[in-house]
């Protein structure tokens, strides 16, 4: 494994290193010392692991977001299920709804119709209380002109027969009026 970051160290190396003056391996060759501190720092990299500490936190990471991603389906299918459920349930409350504004629409209209034949029913019955009264009231008028004419005839009758009524003459109508008593009771 360690062989494999040095051949690409070795490869990423820049080649102008070999076109410097003087010797390349020297202390007093900016390259070359570039090149070495950047060897050593890959190597204490190798060393502490970093690049599989890297790569473990970059697993542990997309582990997580996988996890993340799984439970956030999870919900969107609960989530879809459980709008499912309220829209069939809106669509039952809707329809019971429905069929409930139809029931009271129909009793509404059955109290309407029982209200008007109520309504005719007393009509009916007092027009049917008037008309009574009005013949009883008529009854009674006439009642009450009979009896006011028949005393109005008895008062004139009265005075015409006092005007022309002797004594003898009241004798002979009571004498008659005995034997008529008598001859109809026995």
């Amino acid at each position: 494994m360690m062989r494999r970051y040095l051949f690409a160290a070795a490869v990423a190396l820049p080649i102008p290193a070999f076109a410097a003056e003087g010797p390349f391996i020297s202390l007093n060759n900016t390259d070359f010392v570039v090149i070495l501190g950047f060897l050593i720092f890959l190597a204490v990299l190798l060393y502490l692991r970093v690049p599989s500490t890297l790569f473990a936190m970059l697993d542990k990471r997309a582990e997580s977001i996988r996890s993340d991603l799984s439970e956030a389906r999870e919900l969107r299918e609960e989530a879809q299920s459980l709008l499912a459920s309220y829209e069939r349930k809106q669509k039952d409350m809707q329809h019971q709804a429905d069929r409930i504004v139809a029931s009271a629409r129909e009793d509404a209209r059955v109290n309407a119709e029982r209200a008007k034949a109520d309504i005719a029913a007393s009509i009916e019955r007092r027009v049917q209380a008037a008309k009574e009264q009005i013949a009883s009231a008529e009854e009674q008028a006439i009642r009450d002109v009979r009896n006011r004419a028949i005393n109005v005839a008895i008062a004139a009758a009265r005075d015409v027969l006092v005007q022309k009524m002797d004594p003898s003459r009241q004798n002979q109508l009571i004498d008659q009026s005995i034997q008529t008593v008598d001859t109809k009771l026995h």
